[in-house]
């Protein structure tokens, strides 16, 4: 099952709005099919390993991160190729909440195949957290991503910010932008930097992410990187409740949001950040630097909001730190609007 969750990493720039699905087919101990769930509208993993492991398929046990589907959309359903294939067990990690896809496990056991369901349940259930909280919430899976120095500050006193990280780590940057259906800044980043907030990674053939940029006076002007034609581009003068509604009617399943600080603070408070990646540049600014959140915070300890830590990782001298934060927790006062966006 764990490989089967390695081959359905592949697919994660390029799946949305289906869910990351890999699968591995194994018979008498040996693996003699896998696949991984490239595109939407392309095939399932199950069919691509099936495809794989051709006849030997019949009498083997199918390893799915996600229950098979049962329902006939842009492909048919998965549960009909395994049954056509003669496989004779199943082991899936997540049972599919969708509810028109779900219900292949009862279909598959009507049919005479053992399924067994919850193998490395957790695992998957991280990995598809965007699938799984837009089936849950009808929004986008919003992801804060943020540069600062060790002592909190996202730029120098003079706003020089580039470069806070190393190279490493902002190619990492690069890979959520390449996850994410949408990227999220202020007009003031953009007044002050021009970021094109396109996808640079050699090899990279995934859709670029929509460029999103909050802009309530309408500052953004002509000729600023923003509104190039290297991918599409939304100006949004409205709240950001609405924007979520509008950018989920647009497909957007995961969003990532980059700055600047009061765009950041206006999420956190708002409770409609679902995570947070950190990453922390070995320098020291001073109270005189920007801060990573802007406007005002409580002011006691207890009442300051906590976040859970889920993943840490060194990248040359810096650190790469995720955070997840509980459904709706947020932080008055939740009217804030993103300063000089």
């Amino acid at each position: 099952m764990r490989r089967a969750i390695m081959l359905a990493e592949h697919g994660r720039t390029t799946v949305s709005p289906n869910p990351l699905v890999g699968c591995v087919i194994a018979r008498d101990g040996e693996i003699v099919g896998e696949g991984f769930h490239a595109r939407a509208g392309g095939p399932h993993a199950e069919v691509v390993a099936l495809r794989a492991a051709g006849e030997v398929a019949a009498g083997a046990t199918a390893y799915v991160t996600l229950e098979p589907c049962a329902h006939s959309g842009r492909t048919p359903p998965c549960t009909q190729a395994l049954l056509a294939a003669g496989v004779t067990r199943v082991v899936a990690a997540l049972q599919d909440p969708h509810p028109v896809a779900g219900g292949g496990a009862d279909l598959l056991r009507a049919a005479g195949v053992r399924v067994d369901l919850g193998c490395c349940e957790e695992e998957a259930r991280l990995q598809n957290a965007v699938f799984l909280h837009g089936l849950a919430t009808s929004r986008p899976f919003v992801v804060i991503k943020a540069a600062a120095s060790l002592d909190g500050r996202i730029a120098a006193a003079d706003g020089t910010s580039q470069w806070l990280t190393g190279e490493q780590t902002r190619r990492r940057a690069h890979e959520l932008r390449a996850a994410a259906d949408a990227v999220i800044v202020g007009s003031q980043t953009v007044l002050d930097d021009d970021p094109a907030l396109t996808v640079r990674m050699p090899g990279y053939d995934g859709p670029p992410p929509l460029r999103v940029v909050l802009d309530r006076r309408g500052r953004v002007r002509e000729g600023l990187q923003v509104l190039d034609t290297a991918a599409p581009t939304l100006l949004h003068r409205g709240g950001l409740d609405e924007l979520l509604a509008v950018l989920w009617e647009r497909g957007v399943r995961s969003a990532l949001v980059e700055g600047g600080a009061s765009v950041v603070a206006a999420f956190l408070r708002a409770g409609l950040a679902d995570r947070l990646v950190l990453h922390v540049a070995p320098v020291l600014l001073g109270a005189r630097g920007r801060p990573l959140v802007a406007g005002d915070w409580p002011a006691t300890l207890a009442a300051a909001p906590r976040l859970h830590l889920h993943d840490v990782e060194q990248l040359a001298d810096d650190a790469v730190l995720t955070y997840t934060l509980r459904p709706g927790s947020r932080t008055e006062p939740a009217s804030a609007t993103p300063e000089r966006a």
